[in-house]
C-alpha cells in the first residue's frame, strides 16, 4: 500500500455537513479542480472513503488504479457478508 494517491476536489461541499468540509481541507484541497498527492495509507484512505462523492481519486505514481481505495482497511466494518 506505500506509495501515493492523487486525490482531486471535484464536487462542491456546500451542503454537506462540517465534518466533511474538514475532511476535504485536511487532504489538502482547497479550491474545486484542485489535485493533491497524498500518502497512501489506511488513514487517508478512510478520509477518501468519507468523502468518496466530493473527490476522485487515481493512483499517483502509474501504478495499479485506485479504483479499490476505502474497499478494505478496517477489515469490512460495516459489510454484511
Amino acid at each position: 500500500m506505500a506509495g501515493m494517491l492523487r486525490v482531486t476536489y471535484k464536487k462542491s461541499s456546500i451542503g454537506y455537513s462540517q465534518r466533511q468540509k474538514d475532511t476535504v481541507r485536511s487532504l489538502g484541497l482547497k479550491r474545486l479542480g484542485q489535485t493533491v498527492e497524498v500518502p497512501d495509507n489506511l488513514a487517508i484512505r478512510g478520509m477518501v472513503q468519507h468523502v468518496q462523492h466530493l473527490v476522485l481519486v487515481e493512483a499517483g505514481d502509474g501504478e495499479q488504479p485506485a479504483a479499490d481505495v476505502g474497499a478494505g482497511g478496517a477489515g469490512g466494518v460495516g459489510r454484511q457478508q
